[in-house]
């Protein structure tokens, strides 16, 4: 892949900040986006905005086309079987919570369990808390490595019997770990339980088959993966789909309508009540078209090869803590030696370079590291090494001005 042509088709990397080029770090937050997810935005506003499904004009066809065009791009990405299982949402957080409520709510009890690890982002936490809060379920963790990875035997000693639900993130969005979903999904399936996927960090930089990995439900955002804002999937096995009752009610998500009782339109269309997502879908649609053109693979090769020198770099910073396994996906996160992590992005951003700093919606993962917060450099397909090289030379930059100022 051609990285300088890639950059060429990012409207916002070409500006200054501060002075100096932009130097965007921040991806794992939010990805920038495309003049061809823009410009599709940009029709579908000028050219054809309607509601969908509901009437028979023109513009109303064409939306709906585009935006029911855009599930199907959505299910060939994940490789799912059915557009059917292809479920639209506000976001990772909104699929999530669509689990919780409507599938573990009413299949959870006292007695039974539901194990995530404490590397999760606290989407994938909160719901699971409330959910064994009202059922009377028990919440358990997967014990982390010395390295922040996962034990597979740890695993296998934490998911039981009475293990209903297991939930993880694919990718850590503070350590850049890699979990083996499919060996974990093995697992919980061989207990008896459904396995939840949080796949907000992985589904932009690597290929995803649902089919493979064999997971129960996979969720993703669009605005991570080039897309727009506001967007985002839930992936559920048909058969688990069909019997979970919708978690929102109203329009579009119904079949007939009584005084008193009412009922559902079938999958997918039942868990999305009200005027859906048309322009998001229709973005997600043109950033899938996007990242296929690119290649999956290559987006991924590209990424390794940045972690990889990232790390080579960091190991000259005197003071710099970096935190996470060797083996991992595209970000680094790190402390300066007595200098808090909002000072650090404080610096940077003065040097033109963006990164997040805080606890990164992981405040367990963070007492696990025994830190209130850090900074992190998350890396994508229109980054290159010499982003990497600016991030250090500005990292030296504030351990300098902070030793003159103190």
């Amino acid at each position: 892949m051609n990285v300088k042509d890639i950059r060429e088709q990012f409207p916002i990397l070409h500006q200054q900040v501060n002075g100096h080029d932009l130097v965007y770090l921040d991806s794992a937050a939010t990805s920038q986006k495309p003049r061809a997810v823009i410009d599709t935005l940009d029709e579908y506003y000028k050219s054809y905005n309607s509601n969908v499904h509901r009437g028979v004009h023109t513009l109303g066809t064409k939306a709906t086309d585009g935006y029911e065009g855009a599930r199907e791009k959505v299910r060939k990405f994940i490789n799912a079987k059915s557009m059917q299982e292809i479920i639209f949402t506000r976001g990772t957080t909104t699929a999530l919570n669509t689990v919780a409520l409507s599938y573990a709510r009413a299949n959870l009890k006292p007695g039974d369990e539901v194990v995530i690890t404490p590397m999760e982002h606290h989407a994938n936490i909160i719901p699971w808390q409330q959910a064994v809060k009202a059922t009377g379920a028990t919440l358990k963790y997967i014990p982390l490595q010395e390295d922040g990875t996962i034990s597979l035997g740890d695993v296998r000693q934490t998911v039981t019997a009475n293990t209903k639900i297991v939930s993880a993130a694919h990718v850590s969005n503070v350590l850049g770990t890699v979990n083996p979903i499919k060996e974990i999904a093995k697992i919980a399936h061989e207990n008896g339980a459904v396995m939840v996927v949080d796949g907000a960090q992985s589904t932009p930089h690597m290929k995803i088959d649902v089919q493979d990995l064999d997971c129960d439900f996979f969720t993703f955002s669009a605005h991570k993966m080039c897309g727009p804002t506001g967007i985002g999937v839930l992936y559920g096995k048909k058969g688990l789909l069909e019997n979970m009752e919708p978690a929102e009610f109203g329009g579009e998500m119904i079949d007939f309508v009584g005084l008193y009782e009412s009922t559902w339109k079938e999958l997918p269309w039942k868990f999305e009540a009200g005027t859906p997502i048309i322009a998001g879908a229709i973005g997600l649609g043109a950033a899938i078209d996007f990242l296929e053109d690119i290649g999956l693979d290559e987006i991924s090769e590209h990424e390794h090869r940045l972690a990889v020198y990232a790390l080579e770099r960091f190991e000259e910073l005197e003071g710099a803590a970096v935190y996470g396994p060797k083996q991992r996906a595209g970000l680094v996160t790190f402390n300066l030696e007595d200098v808090h992590p909002h000072d650090v992005a404080t610096v940077l951003d003065a040097e033109g370079v963006a990164v997040r700093a805080g606890h990164h919606c992981a405040q367990p993962l963070m007492k696990w590291l025994n830190v209130s917060a850090t900074a992190r450099a998350s890396f994508y397909l229109y980054n290159t090494e010499e982003d990497i090289d600016k991030l250090i030379e500005a990292l030296h930059k504030t351990k300098e001005y902070f030793t003159n100022v103190f």
